[in-house]
């Protein structure tokens, strides 16, 4: 039997040094180590204080970082690829989602996101929410929409039941989308008082949803520090 490779994956530490921090990339890649059901070690990195434990195989690398076996891997896509292709059937679930929609619904969210948030005028938030909320629409309106698996077994079905981008179990897609589609919806409650909009079932069933599975719970930053790591662009406001 052919030994387990060694997995160990960094990311980036929260405020206090050791748990985990906000980044979306370190939080993809943290889901998908967990979905695969690959023993790994995980090594939090504080960012401010600490950087030089990665100086020995990744110099000036930003995180995540995945060592293989010894091997230092640096690149989020890259990353995700690697493993999929190397840990794959049959030992291990491959998380490639059936439908080549699921891994680009919501592609357009974060940014919408990080325009509207990062917007010093108060003047200019409709303008710019507008946009966010149209990609949140587009992205609620996929969710919603019964794929051709569902409508194999329910010609009649009008809305999906499916719990995730692609199915009942989490992909590729989902670890891409949720951490975030989650920092989203936490930083425009908090500090701009717009939540995704309660009329959007499909994307608050699919939020729901993430919250009950432990790849997706367990692997989430605190929301103190997501809010944290916005704090200073969703305050700077011009009067």
């Amino acid at each position: 039997m052919a030994e387990k490779p060694k997995l160990q994956l960094f990311v980036k530490a929260s405020e206090d040094g050791e748990s985990v921090g906000n980044c979306p990339f370190c939080h993809r890649l943290f889901m998908i180590l967990l979905l695969k059901d690959v023993p790994f070690t995980l090594t939090t990195v504080d960012t401010k204080r600490s950087l030089d434990v990665l100086k020995d195989f990744a110099p000036g690398s930003q995180l995540p970082i995945l060592l293989y076996d010894g091997e230092a891997k640096t690149d989020t896509i890259q990353i995700e690829e690697f493993l999929e292709e190397t840990l794959g059937p049959p030992n291990f679930p491959s998380l490639v989602p059936q439908y080549k929609e699921s891994n680009i619904a919501g592609n357009d969210v974060f940014h919408k996101f990080s325009a509207f948030i990062k917007n010093a005028s108060p003047a200019q938030d409709e303008a710019l929410y507008r946009p966010l909320l149209r990609a949140l629409v587009k992205l609620d309106l996929y969710l919603t929409t019964p794929l051709e698996h569902e409508l194999t077994q329910d010609p009649k079905l009008t809305k999906s039941k499916r719990r995730f981008l692609d199915g009942d179990d989490l992909t590729l897609a989902d670890c891409k989308l949720l951490p975030k589609l989650h920092i989203v919806n936490t930083v425009c409650t908090h500090y701009r008082q717009t939540p995704i909009p309660g009329e959007l079932r499909g994307l608050h069933r699919y939020l729901e949803n993430a919250l009950q599975m432990k790849e997706f719970k367990y692997t989430c930053p605190q929301s103190s520090e997501i809010l944290a790591a916005y704090a200073s662009v969703a305050r700077a406001r011009a009067r």
